[in-house]
């Protein structure tokens, strides 16, 4: 079933495509509670979902296991590097993956697979400050 394009869900994506990288339904939810908009928590993770569903939003899991979305940049398949500090998140092609993948599922008499692959890391900025803490402690 096809979800209804109603105001708040409009303003969910507005307030994704507002925000660098990658962010939770609950950090999403408090900018958006924050402006008094009374969109309920519940809506936000259903508007989230869609958004994915329909691919106009990026959609992974942190290492910690929290759900995290970002308004989607590109329309084909991409894999992401995200810094584990402050979120910047780069989309790259990975060939070498892709074909790993396809030649990992064939191998295993799989067809129609699919994947995700996202990288976290420190990108170079947090890694200089990491860097740097780490000297002066």
């Amino acid at each position: 079933m096809a979800q209804r394009n109603t105001w708040q869900r409009e303003r969910v994506r507005e307030a994704l495509s507002d925000v660098q990288g990658f962010v939770s339904a609950q950090s999403l939810h408090a900018r958006l509670r924050e402006e008094n908009t009374g969109i309920g928590l519940a809506t936000v993770y259903r508007a989230l979902a869609g958004l994915a569903a329909r691919g106009d939003a990026d959609s992974l899991q942190s290492p910690e296991g929290e759900n995290l979305y970002r308004a989607c940049l590109t329309s084909t398949h991409h894999h992401h590097l995200i810094c584990r500090s402050c979120g910047l998140t780069v989309e790259i092609e990975a060939s070498e993956v892709e074909q790993w993948a396809h030649r990992t599922a064939a191998a295993n008499g799989f067809t129609e697979a699919e994947h995700i692959v996202d990288i976290f890391g420190y990108c170079a900025r947090c890694a200089a400050t990491r860097a740097k803490e780490r000297d002066t402690h």
